[in-house]
């Protein structure tokens, strides 16, 4: 999985491509929680995402919970109808922000 990160303005975009499973999930967990400690909008885009699995979904609530409690947003962007269907049925498709 590669992870790069852009900024505009307030906002800060994490562009991720690859799988996002048990082995790398802590390296998104770690963008994640990074970038809240640089700006309170982020944007993760998800063009590049077929596959998360649990521990994707974990890394995922982490960062929403850390939007919330910073009174900031996550906002997931171009999710793929396969990982989309993964957050449907998870429940983490009312969890997360996806547009």
């Amino acid at each position: 999985m590669n992870i790069s990160e852009t900024r505009s303005g307030d906002v800060i975009q994490i562009q991720i491509d690859g799988r996002v499973d048990t082995t790398t999930s802590p390296q998104l967990q770690n963008a994640i929680l990074q970038a809240f400690q640089k700006g309170s909008k982020l944007v993760l885009d998800f063009s590049g995402v077929e596959y998360v699995s649990s521990a994707g979904l974990r890394a995922l609530l982490i960062g929403q919970k850390t939007a919330n409690s910073k009174g900031g947003s996550m906002t997931l962007i171009h999710v793929a109808e396969a990982v989309l269907q993964v957050f449907k049925m998870s429940g983490f498709s009312s969890i997360l922000r996806i547009e």
